[in-house]
């Protein structure tokens, strides 16, 4: 249950924060930048939080459920559950906002995918920091 508040606590608010940082930056906003265009922008990511948490949080909760799923694997990593949760993020974000706009290239894939990966992966490393029970360690020593 800690996995899944971790992950609809910080993925709908981290996210939020770099869709509109990836929405600025393609438009053009951070051409001039001086410290009334950062406020500007932090008045309006703080405008937008709830609508982030709206839309966010379902999403979010399903990383959480493959990450969830993939820790009960006892094979995989969990360096590699990590990367597999956020390619999937990556992947997800990237079909959902990387076709909005005029923009297209490199860029904005990239941008686009990093709201997607970014709080996937923190999410997950905090889930296996805090949440996690460790491993018993099995030895031929043990069972005798």
């Amino acid at each position: 249950m800690k996995r899944y508040l971790i992950f609809a606590a910080i993925g709908p608010f981290i996210g939020g924060l770099l869709l509109l940082f990836a929405t600025t930056y393609a438009s053009g906003y951070w051409a001039e930048t001086n410290l009334r265009e950062v406020g500007k922008f932090f008045s309006t990511f703080a405008w937008t939080l709830q609508y982030s948490y709206l839309f966010g949080i379902v999403p979010s909760l399903m990383l959480g459920a493959i990450d969830d799923i993939l820790f009960h694997l006892p094979r995989i990593h969990y360096v590699l559950r990590t990367l597999i949760v956020g390619a999937i993020a990556f992947a997800a974000s990237e079909l959902l906002y990387g076709s909005r706009g005029p923009d297209q290239g490199a860029l904005q894939f990239l941008l686009y995918g990093l709201v997607g990966f970014v709080p996937s992966i923190l999410s997950s490393w905090l889930a296996h920091r805090y949440v996690d029970e460790p491993q018993p360690v099995h030895s031929k020593a043990a069972t005798n």
